[in-house]
């Protein structure tokens, strides 16, 4: 009976053995999950000079964070080309394939709540970015996070670029010298709560300031170059000698006003202002094809967004990791650039 005992003995010994070592085993393997995170990025439109560059800085922020922490990131970046439907649908690839944070420049801000419907369900965390969703679909979930930048603040400093430059000399603005500054403006998408915003403060700033302004005309141009030139060579054929100022909710569109009058030969000095600070705008103010832009800290912007994502994947406190307002928006910093 003894010897019974002894082997029950024994094996209850084994059984304990094995059993810490399947615990051990699995707790390693919990580790290592945290040893790698997936995160989906959606772009409204890749060839967007500002949505672009934002994509290269998010992938250097996935490079840097491995090496220094030592977590493996898989990132996928996928292309809208602004279409709603497609960017839907690769949001769904995201949620089938498990990842473990998505980061949405959204298409259609009005159109959000259909992909945090889908992201709610899967308990799939979203990083919002450049395009804000409605209020309303912010506040649904506490998962959901926005990285922007504050764009009356935006507003207000491209306005003052050319505040300062009339102070200085109004001469430089009014360029018939008839007591007013005739300018023309281009807008980014009707839909986008940036262009209304940038809009409307831009112009009230100029008018705070005592800037004496008349409007030719505007035009909708999506934030694209050569739609903007387009308008601008119409422009220039309606109203000839008459355009002082140019008025533009982004980079590309100022650039594109620039296109217009490089091939018309215009050696009128005719201001044009941007947005956004690309490195394309960055180019065009070095070489006198705009007169200033407001520029947004872009490693700031992708360091945000990533480091939300991050968090996220890997259950950490988000506000241990960055400073959100309302624990759910961030604002990045940005500045005014112009010419001296």
């Amino acid at each position: 009976m003894r010897k019974i005992h002894g082997i029950i003995a024994a094996a209850f010994v084994i059984l304990l053995i094995l059993a810490g070592v399947s615990y051990k085993n699995f707790k390693a393997g919990e580790a290592d999950d945290k040893k790698a995170i997936r995160i989906g990025v959606a772009l409204y439109r890749g060839d967007d000079s500002f949505i672009n560059m934002l994509r290269s800085n998010l992938e250097g922020q996935a490079k840097e964070y491995e090496k220094r922490t030592g977590v493996k990131v898989v990132m996928e970046v996928v292309d809208a080309k602004g279409n709603q439907n497609t960017q839907n649908s690769q949001v769904d690839r995201f949620i089938s394939l498990g990842y473990n944070a998505i980061c949405v420049n959204v298409v259609d801000r009005s159109m959000a709540s259909n992909i945090i419907n889908k992201t709610m369900d899967a308990k799939l965390p979203v990083v919002f970015f450049n395009r804000e969703p409605v209020e309303e679909d912010m506040r649904r979930w506490e998962k959901l996070y926005y990285v922007g930048v504050n764009a009356k603040e935006t507003a207000v400093l491209q306005g003052n670029i050319l505040v300062e430059a009339y102070k200085k000399d109004p001469a430089s603005l009014d360029l018939n010298g008839d007591g007013k500054v005739s300018y023309v403006l281009l807008e980014g998408e009707s839909s986008h709560q940036d262009a209304l915003i940038r809009t409307e403060w831009s112009i009230q700033t100029l008018k705070n300031g005592g800037v004496p302004l008349e409007k030719i005309t505007g035009a909708i141009a999506n934030w694209d170059r050569s739609q903007a030139s387009a308008w601008m060579e119409q422009w220039l054929s309606e109203y000839p000698d008459q355009i002082e100022v140019v008025i533009c909710n982004n980079d590309d569109m100022a650039l594109g006003a620039s296109d217009a009058l490089e091939r018309n030969n215009i050696k009128k000095p005719i201001k044009i202002v941007g947005i956004d600070g690309t490195p394309q705008g960055i180019e065009g103010l070095r070489t006198g094809k705009i007169f200033g832009t407001v520029q947004c800290d872009g490693e700031e912007y992708a360091k945000v967004i990533f480091e939300i994502a991050a968090a996220e994947s890997l259950g950490d406190n988000v506000q241990d990791k960055v400073a959100l307002r309302d624990g759910k928006y961030y604002d990045c910093s940005q500045r005014a650039v112009y010419q001296q």
